[in-house]
């Protein structure tokens, strides 16, 4: 519980698990309410910044406590208004359960609860994710800078791997229909006709590549899926190993992606692990 309460109470080190905010500043305590100032980037230089205040911590004879707050933001660019929330952390017997609500509401008239529609599951994914990087970061003693960086490496090759595969069954075989592609084919014995269906495999390929995002079982298959396309055009077509855009350049570097994201997979946060609804007794 103390390791968990530092975490998540201290700002210059809640300010590094959690996406929500960039930047979070306490300002100095004349009361028990303990206000605080927020700035959280959204990119190009742009930032928004906010006020909020402890309003309650309160620690119950079970060892369970509860940490309230209240936050707004003045800045036209936020769309958030004010809102308030809490955290509860709940010890067991091998585990402590650590709860979030909060609630808000925003500016821009109708526009802004239109615009929320979209930007509250958003908030509610980078709720879940920056929990599991605590997670991380609490357990497995993980620093959250490298959770950051293993997810980044992660998504860099299943987006590219998933861009391949569609790219490839898309364009040379359903668009264009490549003499390369029909040529290699017919060199396997394989009718021709099937370009297209073979075309549809590899985009249904692609979408698999993102549905199995937390299955990292499904890079080594694909690193393996690459191996025996490579092997099949050694066997069939070895004039293609040895032309200016060839298999084994392409290949290889799908299978390395396959196994860079196999191995950054391994220990990065996944919003999916954190509970989005509670329990009715909850």
């Amino acid at each position: 519980m103390e390791r968990l309460w530092e975490l998540t109470q201290q700002p210059h080190l809640h300010q590094r698990w959690d996406l929500r905010f960039t930047e979070i500043q306490y300002l100095p305590k004349t009361t028990e309410t303990q206000y605080f100032l927020y700035v959280t980037r959204i990119g190009a230089g742009i930032s928004i910044a906010g006020t909020g205040e402890s309003v309650a911590t309160h620690t119950a004879t079970d060892g369970s406590a509860t940490s309230s707050l209240r936050f707004a933001s003045d800045d036209p660019k936020s769309l958030i208004r004010t809102g308030s929330g809490y955290w509860r952390y709940i010890p067991g017997a091998t585990q402590i359960k650590f709860l979030t609500w909060y609630d808000y509401e925003t500016r821009f008239g109708i526009f802004g609860r239109v615009l929320d529609l979209a930007f509250r599951p958003v908030m509610g994914w980078a709720t879940a994710w920056s929990f599991d990087r605590l997670r991380l970061w609490a357990e497995e003693d993980q620093a959250p800078e490298i959770s950051l960086t293993l997810a980044l490496i992660h998504a860099l090759a299943r987006i590219t791997i998933a861009f391949t595969w569609l790219w490839h069954g898309l364009i040379p075989k359903l668009l264009f229909h490549n003499r390369d592609e029909l040529a290699m084919l017919a060199q396997s014995g394989v009718s021709t006709a099937l370009l297209p269906w073979i075309g549809s495999a590899e985009i249904v390929l692609a979408l698999l590549t993102l549905v199995t995002w937390r299955h990292r079982g499904a890079l080594l298959l694909n690193a393996l899926a690459m191996v025996a396309a490579l092997g099949a055009v050694a066997l069939r077509s070895p004039a293609y190993l040895t032309s200016a855009f060839n298999p084994v350049t392409l290949n290889l570097g799908v299978i390395a992606l396959s196994l860079a994201g196999f191995l950054a997979a391994r220990r990065i946060p996944f919003a999916g692990r954190c509970r989005r609804r509670a329990d009715k007794k909850e």
